[in-house]
């Protein structure tokens, strides 16, 4: 019988230590969060794999959890970890504002925060389909920024929820607040689009302190809008694309100064958050009626008249989802749940088929190879991106809801009225 020397044993445990470590850690790295709205990179793609595609109100879910109060804010996952914001109500027309930490493994509530207390003053008119914590959290290196629009805008320390800063940023809501903000280096940059005087603000992630702020100076009727930004490279150089408005901006992230704008004329109550593809840059003009248009990044000035690859200006376009694109393809749902399929780089309308009769708040996310798309009722229809609809599978929760998807390995996060819902195997 061959024997090992303690040399060799000592040499044979550290390698199988170190390779055991190595792989431990390359399946660490490979696993995605959903660290902001719309996800890693802000455009609704996520890399997760073995996720679910089939569900019901009672069939592959893995755990329901209440969570208090009323909020639209989607829930951002990192590693074992959800975070949200909700508004608890206080009395007549007023609610304080917390931030929650949600256990991803069983759904149990790690810690809730108090951000912000009792409103001073009359309360913001809301809409109907908004929330006092409509906006979503973002995460970096172990803090939580929670953003309240108008309410004020905090950081949070990820582990127990004690606050590290919180500011408020004054301006005239109307409607409630909805964007959420973006991190860029050592910026916190959100749009403050109230009634008078709308503005792009960037604070200092770390304490809190303006940084700069900047005018929009478009002249509409109506300034109100509840955009994300959503951070570009083009030819080398950043870009901060922030929709308002009247029109889409461009600014230098580091600065605030505008790069370049398109307008849109009169849209405004402008939701969706553009996306970046194939060098052109994808937006939704918002009410009364929206249009859809692909304008080149790489314009300075007033690039209205030059820079507008093609427009889509029909009925379909989406004033509140974010569309999403898959390779050469562009999906979009409009309000009333019509999807439309068309060439991203062109406008080309490959498809157009009406997926459920209920309206649709939410965005579309992509994962696993597949689009879902989730209505208002609870009602996720699962599609496979081509030319053709194919349709997967159509999954109904059978509870009303305007949050969209957070996506991770093996699993959708939903959140409804009063409650989260993690959907894969227990």
């Amino acid at each position: 019988m061959k024997t090992t020397t303690p040399f060799k044993s000592t040499l044979l445990y550290s390698f199988c230590l170190f390779t055991s470590l190595a792989l431990h850690l390359t399946n660490l790295a490979a696993k995605e969060d959903w660290p902001e709205f719309r996800g890693p990179g802000g455009q609704g793609h996520s890399n997760a794999k073995n996720v679910p595609v089939k569900w019901s109100a009672s069939k592959n879910v893995a755990w329901k959890s209440n969570i208090p109060g009323i909020g639209w804010s989607t829930p951002i996952v990192v590693g074992s970890k959800i975070y949200l914001t909700t508004a608890i109500p206080e009395g007549k027309n007023n609610y304080t504002l917390h931030a929650l930490c949600v256990n991803a493994e069983d759904g149990k509530i790690l810690w809730d925060v108090e951000v912000f207390g009792k409103q001073e003053g009359k309360p913001a008119r809301m809409h109907k389909k908004n929330s006092h914590a409509s906006a979503s959290p973002i995460f970096e290196k172990g803090k939580v920024y929670v953003h309240f629009g108008h309410d004020g805008t905090a950081c949070l320390n990820a582990e127990d929820g004690k606050t590290i800063w919180k500011t408020k940023i004054e301006y005239s809501p109307v409607h409630g607040n909805g964007g959420s903000p973006v991190i860029v280096d050592d910026l916190l940059i959100f749009s403050c689009d109230g009634k008078d005087a709308p503005f792009i603000i960037a604070l200092d992630k770390n304490s809190g302190k303006r940084k700069w702020k900047t005018a929009r100076n478009v002249e509409v009727a109506r300034n109100f809008s509840f955009t994300t930004p959503l951070l570009i490279e083009v030819n080398g150089k950043r870009q901060l694309i922030s929709p308002a408005s009247g029109a889409v901006i461009a600014y230098d992230p580091d600065t605030g100064k505008e790069i370049w704008r398109c307008s849109y004329g009169e849209g405004y109550s402008v939701v969706a958050r553009p996306l970046y593809a194939h060098g052109l840059i994808y937006v939704s003009s918002g009410f009364n009626r929206a249009k859809l248009m692909a304008i080149r990044a790489d314009g300075k000035g007033d690039v209205t008249n030059t820079h507008v690859a093609w427009e889509h200006d029909e009925k379909d376009v989406p004033k509140e989802s974010t569309p999403i694109i898959v390779d050469d393809l562009f999906f979009m749902n409009d309000d009333k749940g019509t999807a439309t399929c068309m060439d991203a780089k062109t406008g080309e309308v490959f498809w157009q088929e009406r997926l459920t009769k209920n309206n649709y708040s939410a965005s579309p996310v992509y994962a696993g190879g597949l689009i879902y798309f989730h209505d208002e009722k609870g009602v996720t229809t699962v599609i496979k991106p081509g030319k053709n609809l194919e349709v997967v599978a159509t999954n109904d929760l059978q509870e009303h809801g305007l949050s969209s998807f957070a996506v991770t390995d093996g699993s959708l996060f939903i959140r409804t009225d009063s409650s989260l819902y993690r959907i894969g195997k227990p």
